[in-house]
């Protein structure tokens, strides 16, 4: 098929990201990708028939990809589209799940496993297997809240119950669950422990990646959530090397938002570049486990970079989201500093652009140490060497507390050189 300059989606998977379905596209090598993306966590998370508890988009072949190239993936524009949203921390209920909630949901009476459900009225024991008419639920609520946001998408306020109520008889409306989207609206449960909460939107991509190598339930396309599919008891459990596979889609960090770059490995022809579980606001970390999950339009550009081999994912924020040490060193600071380094008979000084790689783990320390080794490996430089510079130039940040970082710092061009990246850093950071 011929390759497009653009590609619409608005197809979505069964929650899994398999390398042998068919992709949509392609896409042209600079061409754009324009989609409607559905909430990622809690609706999929209720939703038994989808298995990897959240519901992206279909993958999309990029031209020219290849196995062992990277994509690059500039952010255009990303636009919330939900009226309202629910969500909260999570609880698994016992005895509707083998093994993980998130991936085999089984009807705990009659025993169907991914079953089809209906919605019979609001709370949270309104989504009812379709066979038997059982309460299915395999996640509940400790404590929840359900969020309207004004007509600009600037704030939020969390609702009483009779509000809450009012959105839950209509979820799909006030969520504006994309047409071919089958996810349960999670409104439905209108849950309303906090009331009168205000927050600011800052709209982000919770899942921005490449198809894995091999089969991934959405949600675990992570060294943290990964941890879940080792030697587990369903159909896509896989051993710890094989989670090496995965490609670090879902990262949750809250700086993957309109206007930075993420450059993504390809482990499979195409690429496959998938899209979802857009959040309206987080903070780093993650803390309560998810966030406000809405629909939206994002809009993407992607480029080839041929040979660029990567383990996971590079993040370039915009330059507002980089720590106050990594930010672009200014012409005063250079004039300052050079003179400086005269004064200690040092002649040049090295030149450096910002750069963010990710690292994932079962767990912050994990995470750290693999994000450490990936920008280490990157450059052919030792890990002490990427440690001293993430003090002194840059930071380590949490992206999603189990075990998502990115480790930030000031990188010599030099070493960008090497890699072909320099240009596309100064383009971000409009730098000559």
């Amino acid at each position: 098929m011929e390759a497009k300059q653009m590609v619409f989606v608005n197809e979505f998977t069964n929650g899994i990201l398999d390398p042998d379905e068919e992709m949509l596209g392609p896409v042209k090598d600079g061409g754009h990708i324009i989609a409607n993306t559905a909430p990622g966590c809690w609706g999929p998370m209720i939703t038994p028939c989808l298995r990897g508890g959240h519901e992206v988009t279909k993958p999309v072949f990029v031209e020219g990809a290849e196995v062992g190239d990277a994509i690059v993936i500039k952010i255009n524009n990303i636009q919330v589209t939900s009226v309202v949203t629910s969500s909260g921390n999570d609880k698994p209920v016992e005895g509707r799940f083998i093994g993980d909630p998130f991936v085999a949901v089984k009807c705990p009476e009659c025993g169907e496993m991914h079953p089809d459900t209906l919605i019979e009225g609001t709370g949270p024991k309104a989504i009812r297997c379709k066979k038997c008419g059982a309460d299915v639920t395999p996640f509940i609520f400790t404590n929840g809240y359900t969020m309207a946001f004004d007509a600009d998408h600037k704030v939020g306020v969390t609702l009483n119950r009779e509000a809450a109520e009012m959105a839950a008889a209509d979820g799909k409306k006030y969520m504006l669950t994309p047409e071919n989207s089958v996810q349960n609206p999670i409104v439905t449960f209108a849950p309303h422990d906090m009331v009168g909460t205000v927050a600011r939107l800052r709209p982000f991509l919770g899942q921005l990646g490449t198809t894995p190598s091999r089969k991934f339930p959405d949600s675990h396309n992570a060294g943290d959530f990964g941890q879940f599919l080792i030697n587990a008891p369903h159909e896509y459990g896989l051993s710890k090397e094989q989670l090496e596979e995965r490609t670090d889609g879902h990262m949750d960090i809250n700086r993957v938002r309109e206007g930075a770059v993420v450059i993504c490995p390809v482990k499979v022809p195409g690429g496959g570049i998938y899209i979802g579980d857009m959040h309206a606001m987080q903070g780093n970390g993650e803390i309560a486990g998810h966030t406000t999950d809405v629909s939206g339009i994002v809009s993407l550009q992607v480029h080839v970079i041929k040979g660029l081999r990567l383990d996971g994912p590079i993040l370039l924020p915009v330059e507002e989201d980089l720590p106050y040490l990594a930010k672009p060193i200014t012409n005063a600071e250079k004039e300052r500093a050079l003179s400086l380094a005269k004064q200690w008979g040092i002649e040049e000084l090295e030149e450096s652009l910002p750069i963010s790689i990710i690292g994932t783990g079962s767990n912050l320390n994990e995470a750290t140490e693999i994000g450490l080794k990936r920008a280490a490996d990157l450059f052919e430089i030792t890990v002490p060497e990427v440690m001293n510079r993430a003090t002194i130039t840059g930071s380590i940040e949490i992206g999603r507390h189990p075990g998502v970082v990115t480790i930030t710092f000031l990188a010599p061009i030099n070493y960008l050189d090497k890699l072909g990246l320099t240009e596309l850093v100064k383009k971000q950071y409009l730098l000559k």
